[in-house]
């Protein structure tokens, strides 16, 4: 299959790699895998536990995604913040001077290291930057004398095909790759800008991206992409983040407002193994809808073959806002350089997931940041950081 691939010279312009949904590559499929012979050769996106340079965050400010409970949700990114700072750097974005000095302000009384923090005057709509702000791939060198180094993938986002307000989000990608003076690639398929927000993807770093049905190939409720089949998805993944192993489960936990994130209930923890959240009460929708991913995951393989481990996560009780069920998982985690924070819900499972976590990852402390105010966003940890990774 024939593709076009042009580089932009200079730092923070817009690149592009543009395909035809035409063009899309035959697959061997099996059990919902997709497996390439050839992943796009010049860019890969490092698994969330490589190094990083930096997380980034936006200052919460949208009293809509946090109805009544706005005034105590910035001290809880103050304690993620602590917890990540003596890690890597805090890229946050701030929509003015007076937003930029509430959160220093906050900050400073958490006690986290200044030097640690760069501000970025951003103005966003929302602070779900998983799947609003960068997402990061690495540029690899081709030749020995070639240059190797982060881009930026400027994805389309549409707000989960559900809001209005997205106008500010989408401009994050392009924003960013101009403050950082790298290159920023144009996600196109057929001259369209491709849909895809962070959260709807993980990655092993090694070739591997797990998804979900029901998010990237619905045609009804939230259709990110409509007129594009799985071929055409699946293609427009491995050119963009240099994937050649794609690992489609079903349906994703209830009350995800998203409509199937993978990162509420499956994530890699290596490049091997993954957990995957279950629920033990079968009079839980959640029950019926996790058994069909674990039953996928068992005739799924990795890029070069192996199995896949697959570690049971706990799933906290159902928590509600009134009527509405709120997307409580504790596998909305973030890794950072040094630690791993864990949405907790003050229920019995936080000790049991803090602990399968723990043993997952011997070499960073995990800790349980509590997260019953945070869910009613409809999002936690994962969905309000986006990682940047370290140049080499």
């Amino acid at each position: 299959m024939a593709r076009k691939i042009v580089t932009a010279g200079s730092h923070g312009q817009r690149s592009s790699v543009r395909g035809s949904a035409r063009q899309a590559q035959q697959n061997e499929k099996n059990h919902g895998q997709e497996t390439a012979y050839r992943a796009c050769p010049r860019y890969r996106m490092p698994a969330e536990w490589e190094p990083h340079a930096a997380t980034w965050l936006v200052w919460p400010h949208n009293s809509t995604d946090w109805p009544g409970k706005l005034a105590v949700i910035p001290w809880v990114y103050a304690e993620i913040c602590r917890k990540l700072a003596p890690g890597e750097n805090l890229h946050i974005l701030v929509n003015s001077a007076r937003h930029r000095a509430a959160a220093r302000r906050v900050l400073e009384a958490a006690r986290v290291a200044p030097g640690r923090v760069r501000f970025f005057p951003f103005p966003t709509n929302r602070g779900w930057i998983r799947d609003t702000g960068p997402i990061f791939v690495r540029r690899e060198s081709e030749t020995t004398s070639g240059r190797a180094g982060l881009a930026i993938v400027g994805f389309r986002f549409n707000a989960w095909a559900k809001y209005p307000d997205w106008r500010r989000d989408a401009q994050l990608p392009a924003r960013a790759a101009r403050a950082l003076r790298l290159p920023l690639v144009t996600a196109e398929l057929d001259g369209r800008g491709f849909v895809l927000e962070g959260g709807s993807i993980d990655v092993n770093g090694r070739g591997t991206l797990l998804t979900s049905e029901e998010c990237l190939l619905d045609t009804r409720v939230q259709p990110r992409n409509p007129g594009l089949g799985r071929a055409e998805v699946a293609d427009a993944l491995r050119r963009f983040l240099g994937v050649s192993n794609i690992l489609w489960l079903g349906r994703g936990i209830a009350g995800d407002d998203t409509h199937g994130h993978v990162d509420d209930f499956c994530r890699f923890v290596d490049p091997r193994t993954v957990v995957l959240a279950g629920e033990a009460s079968r009079r839980d929708p959640n029950h019926r809808a996790l058994e069909e991913n674990r039953e996928r995951l068992e005739g799924m393989r990795l890029e070069d073959a192996s199995k896949i481990e697959v570690v049971r996560l706990p799933m906290p009780a159902p928590l509600f806002f009134e009527t509405l069920r709120l997307p409580a998982s504790y596998a909305n985690f973030y890794i950072g350089n040094a630690c791993v924070l864990v949405p907790t819900f003050n229920d019995p499972m936080d000790r049991v997931a803090l602990g399968t976590l723990g043993e997952l990852f011997p070499d960073r402390s995990v800790v349980g940041i509590h997260a019953v105010d945070l869910v009613l966003g409809l999002g936690t940890l994962h969905c309000l950081t986006q990682q940047q990774p370290r140049a080499v």
